[in-house]
């Protein structure tokens, strides 16, 4: 682009020459300064509107304003919201543990009044010397989140801990390590003994335990009764299996009082003293059976259960 300039003042007319960036280069100025001045105009509007009172511009800057509200308090609505719906789950989580630290501790055998779940646990120290900071709305976001994540992953561990005893706790209750008579006193124990009726040595293959007729005979262990009948030997004898190949032997009972098929817990009353059978009084002979063969007793009611 050629500029011819012609003026009085000069003896001849001169030739400006224009490449392509000058021309871009005056184009941007061009727009730099239409930006500049209408931002000031603007300006210049929003502060006469501020301070002059025309109806018109006080009308669009309260409406700016509103719109611009009304615009935060929206997004203030929706972190609150959220942050409400994280707090929510926080606090079931909470309470999901709490519920679960009591079994646990139930299980463990501690009282859950000892570990004091109800309560924030103590804390406390000296002023740092480094600088306090406030914590920004995305921190706060960040610090539910993780807070959220470790929750659920220590609910988790909890709860396979939990499944754990269950099982543990499960598994004893159907190990035969409750004596079946309270109050009374061994009157013969496992092993070779010399036989009340015959006098000669013979393997005995329980202990008996020596209790009033009518006593109350309980199941050492939770499990099915398959044998509950007269027996010639053993007169009224059941016989519980407690899976894993135990079964117990409760005989001379006077009463029997479940029948093949029950299904009875640990402590469940089964049957009663007596001195049916070969029996020289009224007693308990009491049998464990492992794999089909006879277990001394005295090492399962010596385990602790």
């Amino acid at each position: 682009m050629n500029i011819i300039l012609v003026s009085e003042r000069l003896a001849k007319a001169r030739t400006i020459t224009l490449g392509l960036p000058h021309v871009a280069l005056l184009g941007v100025g061009m727009m730099v300064s239409v930006v500049a001045i209408a931002a000031a105009m603007n300006y210049v509007m929003l502060r006469v509107a501020a301070d002059t009172p025309i109806p018109y511009l006080q009308t669009l800057l309260l409406s700016a304003q509103q719109e611009q509200h009304e615009k935060t308090q929206s997004y203030l609505r929706e972190n609150l919201n959220a942050m409400a719906v994280k707090l929510g789950q926080m606090q079931a989580q909470l309470v999901r543990l709490d519920t679960l630290g009591e079994r646990l501790a139930k299980l463990a055998g501690f009282k859950p009044q000892d570990l004091v779940f109800s309560e924030l646990p103590a804390r406390g120290g000296a002023v740092s010397s480094v600088p306090s900071q406030d914590l920004s709305l995305g921190d706060f976001t960040r610090q539910l989140d993780s807070l959220t994540r470790q929750l659920e992953d220590r609910g988790d561990k909890l709860g396979i801990l939990e499944s754990l005893f269950t099982l543990d706790s499960a598994k004893k209750k159907l190990i035969p390590t409750m004596l079946p008579v309270d109050g009374g006193w061994y009157s013969s124990n496992y092993g070779w003994r010399i036989d009340p009726f015959t006098g000669q040595r013979a393997f005995h293959e329980g202990i008996d335990v020596m209790a009033e007729q009518g006593t109350t005979i309980r199941a050492a262990a939770g499990g099915v009764v398959v044998y509950s009948d007269l027996h010639p030997q053993y007169g009224n004898m059941i016989e519980i299996d407690h899976g894993n190949d135990l079964i117990t032997r409760y005989a001379h009972a006077s009463r029997r009082l479940v029948k093949v098929g029950d299904v009875v817990l640990r402590g469940a009353r089964i049957a009663e003293v007596g001195r049916t059978g070969r029996s020289t009084g009224p007693h308990l002979h009491f049998e464990v059976r492992q794999r089909g063969a006879p277990a001394n007793p005295s090492q399962f009611l010596r385990l602790p259960g």
